[in-house]
């Protein structure tokens, strides 16, 4: 499957650095990683939930929320919304389709799915 995950949002300059920090890691890193035939087999087979993780990431640090805020905005928990982003990285858990429609209204965005053909 092809994912394209589209979201619509002003860009917010100069958002907290505590609000979203990424594991800092090098270009050497990435690359000794991919080198190994197991580590460039398992990454490849979650592309697709990276695609998905990375926009509703991008999306949230672009609002300039926390987790904290959008759960206020969903009517839920924090830990709930922790769940819903490992859950979109990790492949174990699907969300529904309408709790990723919320997650994007709660930043501002709206949720778009294409399929493609292969």
């Amino acid at each position: 499957m092809n994912w394209t995950v589209t979201y619509y949002s002003p860009q917010v300059k100069n958002v907290d650095s505590d609000r979203y920090n990424p594991v800092p890691h090098t270009q050497e890193d990435t690359a000794r990683w991919m080198a190994d035939p197991a580590f460039r087999a398992a990454y490849d087979a979650l592309a697709d939930e990276h695609t998905v993780l990375t926009a509703f990431l991008e999306a949230r640090k672009a609002a300039g929320l926390t987790q904290e805020e959008v759960a206020s905005r969903m009517e839920t928990t924090r830990s709930a919304i922790s769940r819903l982003e490992s859950s979109l990285g990790n492949g174990r858990i699907s969300p529904s389709l309408a709790t990723l429609r919320r997650y994007a209204a709660a930043v501002g965005c709206k949720l778009e799915l294409k399929l493609s053909p292969l």
